[in-house]
């Protein structure tokens, strides 16, 4: 009898093991059969028109998946790794907030989803500095009342050897509760969009203060490249367990870019540049992947737009110039050989005690003439100031040739945020010439039509040009009349 009752004990502790693992695996699997989306997708987005849109998720290896957005159906089953993804087709921009449902072994439905142009906001500290920080942020934040906009932001400063399938953020309708802590150079570039296109923007914003550009590239990035393979080799031999650090290359697309990757975006604006300071050509190199990588990840057609670094520290008045940031600047200049890209020049509006200056109102807008004349194919906006072209020596004087002339060149003075005035008898400031023995003197430049001549009495035979080719050009202006700075420059290559 004892033995008996002992015998039933273990059948019921078997009974009860059985059970309990049964419902375990039942918990897991349906847990694991979840349909799930990737982190971009919420309440509120902003869909790309016009092109192909991805969406993506995670279920059951095998597991049919149904998304719906309109009139729109597009099925798909998850692979082996539980990943699935189809494209939604020819959308149409529209202001009307639409149902995005996706249905597997239960059901997702985000509302409120518009249909428009959406751009990625990258960079350091003045590309993540926010709209309540900048000039009148208090007054601009209050305005912010733009319900077509819609704000993304992947919070948090994150890293990682590999690319990490998810990351923080919601998208947001912009109004003054949601935009003071955006991107203030995004919401103004975002806002002109908005207002001359007549289309839903959505912007998302990855940002982090202090960062170089090699931790935003993809590894194939640099691979594409062949002048940065020794960083290629390093990012190849990570693995899950390598440590890597805020300025490790790749680390911080793996975490902040990765999980938003293919996401259909028409462009990216970009400012960075100050922790790469002290470069030269090797920045136009690792922009070259930059630009190359996000491209194949996000659209082949990515418009890539950035800011030249602003006017900043005591200036110098060595005519020879070349300290600081004079040669980042230059490799900036050279990446515009990249197609479909474009530059702001903001050396007018910096501060000379402060490395984030302010007017982010300026730096917005002249991104975004870049965006409205290139991408948006906007022909009778003049996307930038005047661009060095060419020269030609004459006598004791050289005659400079620009791109982006505009309505003509001009003496400009630029004052905060208002327009930019033109100085009718003023003298241009800033350029430097030398002749063969590499002596640099400061200048006099005229306007002639739309050249500028260069001369100076201590130079009789000149052979180059140096224009605000210094960390703090002060008192460099030559515009256009749309107001517009010209670029800084030289045409030698001493």
């Amino acid at each position: 009898m004892h033995r008996n009752n002992d015998n039933m004990t273990i059948y019921r502790n078997r009974f009860f093991v059985l059970a309990t693992a049964m419902t375990l695996a039942c918990l897991a699997t349906t847990l694991q059969a979840e349909v799930k989306l990737a982190s971009i997708f919420s309440d509120s987005m902003v869909l790309q028109r016009d092109l192909p849109a991805p969406v993506w998720g995670w279920a059951d290896p095998g597991e049919q998946v149904t998304v719906t957005l309109g009139g729109q159906t597009q099925k798909t089953k998850a692979d082996a790794d539980g990943r699935w993804q189809v494209s939604l087709l020819d959308l149409k921009a529209s202001a009307e907030g639409q149902t995005l449902v996706v249905e597997g072994t239960n059901t997702i439905k985000l509302d409120d989803v518009l249909i428009g142009e959406v751009w990625i906001c990258s960079g350091q500290s003045n590309m993540e500095w926010p709209l309540s920080r900048a000039t009148n942020g208090a007054e601009e934040v209050a305005a912010a009342d733009h319900p077509q906009i819609r704000l993304f932001n992947v919070p948090g400063h994150t890293t990682s050897p590999v690319g990490k399938d998810s990351c923080p953020g919601q998208w947001k309708v912009c109004h003054p509760g949601s935009a003071g802590g955006f991107s203030a150079v995004g919401y103004f570039f975002g806002r002109r969009l908005q207002n001359e296109l007549n289309v839903p923007v959505g912007l998302v914003g990855t940002n982090w203060g202090g960062t170089r550009i090699e931790p935003w590239v993809s590894p194939e990035g640099f691979h594409k490249v062949p002048e940065l393979k020794s960083i290629a080799d390093q990012v190849d031999a990570y693995t899950a367990e390598t440590k890597v650090g805020a300025s490790s290359p790749s680390a911080i697309y793996n975490a902040m870019v990765h999980p938003l990757v293919p996401f259909s975006m028409r462009g990216a604006i970009w400012y960075q540049g100050e922790s790469n300071g002290g470069e030269g050509e090797s920045y136009y190199h690792k922009t070259r992947a930059l630009v190359s990588s996000w491209r194949e990840l996000f659209n082949p057609n990515l418009g890539f737009y950035w800011v030249q670094l602003a006017n900043f520290k005591q200036p110098t008045e060595d005519p020879a110039g070349g300290d600081g940031w004079a040669k980042l600047r230059e490799a900036q200049t050279k990446a515009l050989d990249i197609d479909h890209t474009g530059m702001a020049v903001i050396t007018d509006i910096g501060e000379a005690n402060d490395i984030h200056p302010k007017n982010k109102q300026d730096v917005g807008d002249r991104l975004a003439q870049w965006a409205l004349h290139q991408t948006y194919d906007k022909q009778q906006i003049v996307p930038a100031g005047p661009l060095f072209k060419s020269q030609k020596i004459e006598g004791d004087s050289i005659r400079l040739s620009f791109n982006h002339v505009g309505g003509g060149l001009i003496v400009g003075q630029k004052n905060g945020l208002d327009p930019t005035q033109e100085v009718k008898e003023g003298k241009l400031e800033r350029f430097a010439i030398a002749g063969a023995d590499k002596k640099w003197h400061w200048a006099d430049a005229t306007i002639d039509g739309d050249t500028v001549v260069v001369k100076s009495p201590d130079v009789a035979n000149p052979v180059a040009v140096r224009y605000a080719y210094t960390m703090n050009p002060v008192g460099a202006n030559l515009y256009n009349k749309e107001g517009i700075p010209a670029s800084p420059f030289r045409t030698d290559t001493w």
